[in-house]
């Protein structure tokens, strides 16, 4: 079942009735859209009926931010990286979404769609007319306009209830608890006065640590008349938000504001580090940065989850406002993206070391404001979107994020005048991606182009990159011989060994895959063998993970059953780490095979199982190199026997309908392999 919520905060004040009448609701609707002003917990509110719908076994629930997107672009991509849709297809972005999601009970959650609310309205459209057991529940300051859509106006909290229980909490929280029943009595007159607008009282209570309950009051009335003498649009509630943002703005440090408003630069969070790079500078010193959060923090601008800082997207818009007024977006948006292209080129030049499967992590966790510094970088610095973009293509592709991937490529080269190693680079990394979408011929071609333009430069590197893709193409097209013979001209060209650099050990693997589809399996396990052991020295998993396939297969040509369930669960183990579903399909037919051979039938169809599932999240059938299918054709007819034609369905449908990471984990774990 799908299960991709936010943490969701325990700490939730009231909204039973919302609750309740959500819950109903999306039990009678398709698509239902909570509207409401900026602050009034539109978000939050869907969270919890998101979260209370999981638990009642209601079907699958995904959560798409649509907050950071700038524009439509990504907004199909954002959606099936939330439904866990890797697509490697080359159909049409929404066909294949729709077709991902045609026959899934699923709950998706739309989160912010205001300021796209004509392309979401396109979206929900075609999916909820695709998609009969798809519900779409939306965030949004205005209806979506669907066929059907059902309206739910967002309240703010009872001012005299709950809104004065979530300003005590907040304020307990913050280490300055209200009891004293003076006290009480300003803080439910506070509340009135914020309409019980959860932004505001949430706001208002930070400022305790600075200010008595009654100063507050006086400060905060004097603001609110000021407010409401002066034209303004919008209802009551509007204007409290409003001015409760531009006090809580004036009464912060200037090292306060000044971060405010630079850390609006961000889509996503960022921690401490990534907070000082980005952000200081002039007046805001580096060691004046964690006073500021931690200031930020007690004033409830930020918030914090592990080492990420946040900021809602209402206070954001503020920050993003003062930042134009001070002059600073252009730099900030420079500095910004800078940094991010910086720990492009970390990830890149520590792609052979221990740190491997940390820089994939990180990479993942940035992506939303790797996609930031791109979209900025390809207004103002093409050139330079097209080396970030040629660094990030590979561990994208690998890792799911193909649509956006190419989609970037395709349009720094396109920009970009650039005819160095870095166009190089970049013409290499969408050949991969061609290649991943099963687009064999526009791979070798662009291979081929890229050894071209390589040669040329006295680029080694690229070489030995661009024979590794003309390689894979030959190898995905049945013609391993072909491919070794260029991977062994070009290593015999340049020298070194399988670890000299990224580019001979892909290379080596290339001729490992090639051995073993020729029969030379006795060689092909040799060399295997010296590169995943050259991989387990240096903490390396990308290219240990896939010599773990081939030992597997092999293993398996030499009817050696339990020696390639360990090197699958091996690999199984590597794609996890790096978070390669295409590897984990491949891995997951690989274990079942294994399995099967050993006898143990209801933990092979458990593999095939999960494997379907893992295929059908990248787009297509099964794939792999050609001497693949056989294989896992043998061994199913192999666990069909030992089940008997009705057990093995029952139990294939069983694993099918079960999460697909928990079928791995369970897999990894009863092994003793758990991550």
């Amino acid at each position: 079942m799908l299960r991709n919520l936010p943490s969701v905060p325990p700490d939730f004040v009231g909204r039973e009735a919302e609750l309740a009448y959500l819950a109903k609701a999306l039990h009678e609707h398709r698509v239902v859209t909570l509207t409401g002003a900026g602050g009034v917990g539109k978000s939050r509110l869907a969270l919890h009926a998101a979260d209370q719908h999981l638990g009642s076994g209601g079907g699958g629930v995904a959560w798409a931010d649509l907050w950071p997107l700038q524009d439509d672009r990504l907004l199909v991509a954002t959606v099936a990286d939330a439904v866990d849709f890797s697509d490697h297809t080359t159909n049409m972005a929404m066909d294949s979404l729709a077709d991902w999601l045609a026959g899934k009970d699923v709950l998706l959650v739309l989160d912010s769609c205001e300021h796209l609310v004509g392309p979401c309205r396109r979206m929900v459209a075609r999916l909820v007319l695709s998609c009969p057991r798809l519900t779409v529940l939306a965030t949004s300051r205005e209806p979506l306009g669907v066929p059907g859509e059902h309206v739910v106006a967002v309240d703010p909290l009872p001012p005299s209830t709950d809104a004065v229980e979530m300003f005590c909490r907040r304020a307990a929280a913050a280490g300055t608890p209200v009891s004293a029943p003076a006290d009480m009595v300003t803080v439910a007159r506070l509340c009135q006065r914020l309409e019980g607008m959860p932004l505001a009282v949430e706001l208002i209570a930070g400022q305790l640590t600075q200010r008595t309950v009654a100063e507050v009051d006086l400060e905060l009335g004097l603001r609110l008349d000021i407010a409401a003498d002066t034209v303004l649009t919008g209802p009551p509630r509007h204007r409290a938000v409003r001015t409760t943002i531009g006090w809580s703005h004036e009464l912060c440090t200037p090292a306060e504001r000044l971060l405010w408003a630079r850390m609006s630069v961000f889509r996503d969070g960022a921690d401490a580090d990534t907070a000082r790079t980005v952000c200081a500078g002039g007046p805001l010193a580096a060691e004046d940065v964690d006073r500021a959060l931690e200031g930020l923090l007690r004033k409830s601008v930020l918030t914090r989850l592990g080492d990420t800082h946040r900021m809602l997207d209402t206070v954001r818009e503020y920050g993003t406002m003062w930042l134009e007024h001070l002059g600073e977006s252009t730099e900030l948006a420079r500095r910004h993206a800078d940094h991010f292209l910086t720990m492009a080129r970390a990830s890149h030049d520590n792609w052979l070391g221990e740190r491997q499967a940390h820089w994939y992590a990180r990479l993942d966790a940035a992506h939303t404001d790797l996609c930031a510094a791109l979209d900025h970088l390809l207004d103002d610095r093409p050139d330079t979107a097209l080396d970030l973009i040629g660094l990030l293509g590979f561990p994208w592709s690998c890792c799911g994020h193909l649509r956006e991937a190419s989609a970037y490529l395709e349009d720094a080269l396109a920009l970009s005048d650039a005819s160095g190693p870095e166009r190089t680079r970049a013409l290499w990394a969408l050949g991969v991606n061609r290649a991943l979408r099963g687009e064999h011929e526009a791979a070798r071609r662009l291979a081929e182009f890229c050894q071209r333009r390589a040669d040329l430069q006295d680029d080694v590197e690229g070489t030995l990159h661009a024979t590794y893709l003309l390689g894979l193409a030959h190898l995905l097209q049945g013609r391993p011989m072909t491919a070794r013979h260029h991977v062994d001209g070009a290593l015999r060209g340049v020298g070194g060994t399988a670890f000299t650099s990224a580019g001979h050990l892909l290379c080596h693997l290339v001729r490992v895959f090639a051995l073993t589809a020729e029969g030379l399996l006795d060689d092909a396990r040799r060399e295997a063998e010296e590169l995943r052991s050259g991989c387990v020295r240096r903490g390396e998993w990308w290219t240990r993970s896939y010599a773990d396939y081939q030992l597997a297969l092999i293993s398996l040509f030499a009817d050696r059953a339990e020696d390639a369930s360990a090197h699958a669960l091996s690999m199984l183990d590597g794609k996890r780490r790096i978070g390669d579903s295409f590897g984990l399909a491949l891995g997951l037919d690989l274990l079942a095979s294994a399995l099967a051979a050993q006898g143990a039938g209801e933990r092979a169809v458990a593999a095939f199982g999960a494997g379907e599932t893992y295929w059908s999240a990248v787009g297509h059938p099964q794939r792999g190199t050609p001497e693949l299918g056989p294989v896992r054709e043998r061994y199913e007819h192999t666990a069909r026997a030992l089940l008997g034609d009705d057990g093995y369905e029952e139990a294939l449908l069983r694993s099918a309908l079960s999460d697909p990471e928990a079928v791995l984990r369970h897999l990894l774990d009863s092994s003793g392999r758990g991550s």
